[in-house]
């Protein structure tokens, strides 16, 4: 395990949902406000189902910290679910008296019917309750307190969506960040974007739904994160398996990724060149297609993430099934569901690339206050010129 770790509990319907983060240094400035905005952008995005406007995702944060700093101790983290009044006696702890309904139609896409014969349980309804992308609120939190914990070192992370459905924004050129933060769909092209709401319209009024594409970019990383000497502290590896976590992420690729398979190695790689401006390095690509990532290592150069996100799997109109307990056909379960989650998926990305980063650089800097950290990382800079062979 790393440095930086976290775990969480609760179910999409529960009283809440808890986390634990463990390994963050002590002196990090922190307040649920900072958390609460990454919370509040994750419940936004076109597409988003009803859910979104009962809960009004807040944190409280239970330990760790004391007079808006981290302590150095585990930090402990709850999000209440507002719809648990809903559902008292569907996910009450104690037994109930009434029997209530098992849902015994498994969704194709979901985890459904893999999780019922795995854990044995005769309904659906506790392995859909964990395996509900509610439980990403507690790993944007998590995410959260790794963001803060980056800024200090002069790393940001963005992400924007690239598609939705065949609609899709050209690629190159700077994002202006502050038009994706407006955009119903994260979007930096206003065009595309209302293309892109009319699609989701058009699966909603169908009972359908729909998936995309989105890209997570963190600038500032330094050189030498991660490392090649083992498979698992790859940095690469770590990402992509941060980021197929993501429910409903079907692929990942860094930089230009699958694009590269069309490419002989003289197209493919980025060009080395010294570099008088950028603090801290020595070198400098002219383009990037490997992400800001090789060897297993960070280069210097920003981290670029793309992943596919499908189509999310419960439908207004429920694709066929198999009832679990009489074996007779019928139609998959179907509760609210989101339209398109790609905006939001975007957020969630941030999040996981924030922790991975987080622990990226614990590992390589250490340190058990904020101000020996940042010691060690910028003497690790002023150390750079004088590595030259």
């Amino acid at each position: 395990m790393g440095q930086f770790r976290f775990i969480t509990a609760g179910e999409s319907h529960g009283k809440g949902l808890v986390t634990i983060v463990d390994g963050i240094v002590a002196g990090l400035p922190i307040d649920e406000k900072y958390i609460n905005r990454d919370l509040k952008r994750r419940q936004m995005g076109y597409g988003r189902s009803s859910r979104m406007e009962i809960e009004r995702d807040e944190v409280e944060i239970i330990s760790g910290v004391r007079h808006g700093l981290t302590m150095g101790s585990p930090i402990a983290l709850l999000i209440w679910n507002r719809d648990w009044e809903n559902w008292r006696e569907a996910m009450s702890v104690a037994p109930v008296e009434r029997r209530v309904e098992p849902v015994t139609t498994p969704r194709p896409g979901h985890a459904d019917l893999a999780g019922v014969v795995k854990y044995g349980v005769g309904d659906i309804r506790p392995i859909m309750e964990r395996a509900s992308a509610r439980e990403t609120a507690a790993k944007v939190a998590v995410g959260a307190v790794a963001r803060r914990f980056l800024s200090e070192f002069g790393i940001a992370i963005y992400s924007h969506t690239l598609a939705i459905g065949s609609h899709r924004i050209r690629s190159g050129g700077p994002v202006d960040w502050q038009r994706v933060e407006v955009s119903p769909v994260r979007c930096a092209d206003a065009e595309v974007g209302k293309e892109m709401m009319k699609a989701i319209d058009m699966a909603k009024a169908n009972g359908d739904t729909l998936g995309g594409i989105f890209e997570v970019i963190a600038a500032g990383v330094p050189i030498g994160l991660g490392s090649h000497v083992q498979w698992d502290r790859r940095l690469d590896g770590k990402i992509a398996q941060a980021i197929m976590s993501i429910n409903a992420v079907k692929g990942v690729e860094i930089g230009a990724g699958f694009s590269l398979a069309k490419l002989k190695g003289s197209q493919a790689h980025d060009v080395i060149q010294t570099n008088s401006e950028k603090a801290g390095s020595l070198w400098r690509r002219i383009t990037n297609r490997a992400g800001g990532i090789e060897g297993g290592m960070s280069n210097g150069e920003p981290i670029v993430v793309r992943a596919v996100v499908k189509p999310i799997a419960t439908l207004g109109k429920p694709l066929p099934s198999v009832d679990l307990h009489s074996g007779e056909v019928t139609k998959a379960h179907y509760e609210r569901s989101d339209i398109c989650v790609v905006p939001s998926a975007g957020i969630i990305a941030e999040a996981m690339l924030a922790i991975v980063l987080a622990d990226a650089l614990l590992e390589k800097f250490g340190g058990d206050c904020l101000d020996e950290a940042l010691a060690n990382y910028h003497n690790y800079l002023n150390s750079i010129p004088s590595r030259r062979l």
